[in-house]
């Protein structure tokens, strides 16, 4: 596994917010006027269930065992590759979310990458998704993001907002322990 890859915070073209790459310095979270929202599932154990957990995140497939679409511009999370989740009820879209891959890591514990917000996206900020594993083996999806409306719907839902994004995160750990314990 290599090192970790992307841009330098600060403004990137078409991203909807000033902070990008901000979620891989977790220190300075969240940044003025935003929220933060943290979750963080146990997801296995042991190699074997990181390195799957690994490729399930950096290949999509945790996202599409969510029940989403995705919409990658690449096979495999890089940065600058543009994704998009979709939520169909149906044949009905529901909700386009546009974002771009910002940064990337790979190291022999901790595997990942945050993506930030473009034009059409319900919110602005950013949103990282680690498996890493921790010195007794155990295995963690960390589902981390700092995020504020961008649009009408999204300001009027206001807690609800904020609830749904807590309940797609906890669904992502969900989906991933699945993924792992299916290998």
């Amino acid at each position: 596994m290599g090192e970790d890859q992307g841009h330098a915070a600060g403004r990137q073209p078409g991203f909807t917010y000033a902070e990008v790459g901000a979620t891989r310095d977790t220190g300075a979270l969240p940044p003025p006027g935003y929220r933060l929202m943290r979750v963080r599932t146990h997801v296995g154990s042991g190699e074997a269930a990181f390195r799957c957990a690994s490729r399930a995140l950096m290949e999509w497939r945790m996202h599409r065992a969510v029940g989403v679409q995705v919409e990658a511009g690449g096979g495999r999370a890089a940065p600058g590759v543009p994704v998009a989740v979709v939520v169909r009820l149906g044949g009905l879209r529901l909700l386009r979310a546009p974002c771009r891959i910002v940064w990337v890591v790979e190291e022999s514990a901790r595997v990942g990458w945050g993506y930030g917000t473009l034009p059409g996206h319900p919110v602005r900020g950013e949103e990282a998704f680690l498996v890493e594993r921790d010195r007794e083996g155990e295995v963690y999806l960390t589902v981390l993001a700092f995020s504020r409306p961008a649009v009408w719907y999204t300001r009027a839902a206001g807690s609800l907002g904020r609830a749904a994004q807590h309940y797609y995160a906890r669904r992502c750990g969900r989906a991933m322990r699945r993924v792992v314990a299916a290998r």
